[in-house]
């Protein structure tokens, strides 16, 4: 008959120097057997095969000890002995789960009235106790509260939040926190050592991963991995024992994505259809968060976050039975166009850089495969070049009006303030051109700039300079004007009580220097400090 122990069971810690992972909770009872402040009733809660009971029993034993109480049981004496056993008729251990009604707390605060038969303490470890009854609990609170000197109570559980609040506050509460994977990898490389099983690293990282922070959990699955790997734990036989992607394939499908290699991509995603759709997004989550903390140049935060995101929303979709194969495919896709978005804050990073240090940042900014630089700056405009264009830009608005103003309205000068132009307009001309002043002011102010102001040379003074006087500069709506001004002038000037004809059913159009001049509008300059304001008229 084969007398194997579980390796949970057989290396279960005897002492307060063996447990793993829980150092606040250890320090703080040998603290208490060393100054010898022990407290009537202890309550652990936390994660399975955290450690709780291994700890309530270790704990007993330390208070049962003949050399206690004492932080170092020495494993000797008669009261040690029979703990470690687990046959000391004076620590006595109750399951709640199967023993949670009234009648059975009411047994069990039956032998809180006989002395201990052994040892200086008669200690009650109950597990699970969140499953006890109400009417148990309230049976328990009067002896939980001030049992007598020789009883000690532990109570340990994985749900402290369904406990009442008139247990917890008759308890010390000690939590137990998931063990950190690298404790456990630590760990479990001293048993196998142990037990002269050979093993591969990343095998071990895998357990652990897979346990959650349970190391009970991760010793059963070190059970059964010794067993199907025939002796020796190695990734490949962990990878198949436990159904998940070997992480040199998640490697190797995010590099594809870097690479933005889509059809190798999608060639190495048709072999995985077969498996767990679901496992190899949680794998992939897995990886990146292992690249985060190791701080991989290839995988900035803001690309881990886009990959995260992309990764939920895939989950989402499996969960109302999407077809697996095509999850998969769509989301390594989108996670492909998800660097080309990193490559553009790249360029946008060179950009700012330049902008900081234009002379040390100039050969950051040479053309790349994606951004390509032109090889000629662009040329300014002439003003004879911008008159053309507000003469198309005119036709555009009003085909009559464009064809009124290429035969009658003649460039003479620009000076970079004010326009000239000479006018031979006849008087149904006079008339198209006073309808739409509005719109051709604006656009004369979109095409040479918001400041300009026009004069008109009337075509009766031919051998007459341009001037800028008040009776032909044009720069607001309320200025006088003469007999002699143009048409265009009276289309400007005219009177202030008519109102100009409705254009496309839009009234007359906002000048843009009151654009500039509105408050919110001074406030925004004022806040983003533009190199260049435009105003776009509204078509």
């Amino acid at each position: 008959m084969s007398n194997h122990q579980a390796l949970a069971i057989k290396y279960r810690p005897k002492n307060f120097s063996a447990l793993i992972g829980q150092e606040s909770v250890r320090q703080t009872l040998v603290h208490a057997l060393d100054k010898k402040k022990i407290a009537h009733a202890y309550l652990f809660s936390g994660l399975r095969g955290s450690g709780k009971t291994s700890t309530a029993r270790i704990f007993a034993k330390a208070l049962l000890c003949d050399e206690g109480p004492t932080s170092e049981p020495c494993d000797a004496c008669e009261n040690c002995l029979m703990a470690n056993e687990g046959r000391h008729i004076d620590i006595i251990e109750m399951d709640a789960a199967s023993n949670r009604k009234i009648d059975d707390i009411r047994d069990l605060i039956e032998h809180t009235k006989y002395k201990p038969s052994i040892g200086r303490f008669k200690i009650f470890i109950i597990d699970e106790v969140h499953m006890l009854t109400k009417e148990a609990f309230n049976a328990l609170l009067k002896t939980l509260e001030e049992p007598p000197g020789f009883v000690k109570f532990i109570l340990a559980t994985t749900d402290p939040l369904k406990l009442p609040a008139t247990i917890l506050s008759r308890t010390q509460h000690f939590r137990f926190k998931k063990i950190k994977k690298s404790d456990i990898v630590h760990h479990l490389e001293h048993l196998l050592n142990l037990e002269g099983v050979g093993y591969e690293l990343p095998a071990l990282e895998l357990l652990s991963r897979s346990g959650c922070g349970s190391l009970r959990d991760t010793l059963t699955l070190l059970d059964q991995a010794i067993l199907y790997a025939k002796g020796f734990v190695d990734t490949q036989s962990v990878v198949e024992m436990l159904g998940i992607i070997n992480p040199e394939v998640i490697e190797e499908l995010l590099a594809l994505v870097l690479e933005g290699e889509r059809d190798r991509l999608l060639e190495l995603l048709s072999t995985l259809e077969d498996g767990d759709p679901e496992t190899l997004l949680d794998e992939t989550i897995n990886y990146l968060k292992e690249r985060l903390f190791s701080h991989d140049s290839r995988f900035y935060a803001t690309t881990i976050q886009r990959f995260l995101l992309i990764l939920s929303e895939a989950k989402q979709l499996l969960a109302i039975n999407a077809d697996g194969g095509f999850v998969l495919a769509l989301t390594f896709l989108r996670m492909v166009e998800a660097t080309k978005l990193e490559r553009l804050d790249e360029a946008i990073k060179k950009l700012e850089n330049s902008i900081a240090h234009p002379q040390s940042a100039a050969a950051s900014l040479q053309p790349t495969a994606s951004f390509h630089q032109p090889t000629l700056p662009p040329q300014e405009e002439t003003p004879e070049a911008k008159f053309a264009k507000l003469k198309r830009k005119i036709a555009e608005r009003d085909e009559q009006l464009g064809r009124c103003f290429q035969e009658h309205i003649h460039f003479l000068g620009f000076d970079g303030q004010t326009l000239t132009w000479e006018s031979r307009a006849n008087e149904e001309c006079r008339h198209e051109l006073k309808k739409y002043w509005p719109i051709i002011r604006q656009l004369v102010q979109e095409i040479f700039g918001l400041q300009t102001q026009i004069v008109n040379q009337p075509s009766s003074r031919p051998s007459e300079p341009p001037q800028s006087t008040p009776n032909t500069t044009i720069p607001h709506d309320n200025e006088a004007s003469d007999e002699s001004a143009s048409m265009v002038e009276e289309a400007e000037l005219g009177n202030p009580a008519s109102c100009l004809p409705a254009i496309g059913g839009l009234a007359k159009e906002i000048d843009a220097q009151e654009i500039l001049e509105h408050p919110f509008v001074k406030k925004a300059i004022e806040l983003f400090d533009p190199s260049k304001v435009k105003i776009f008229p509204r078509v």
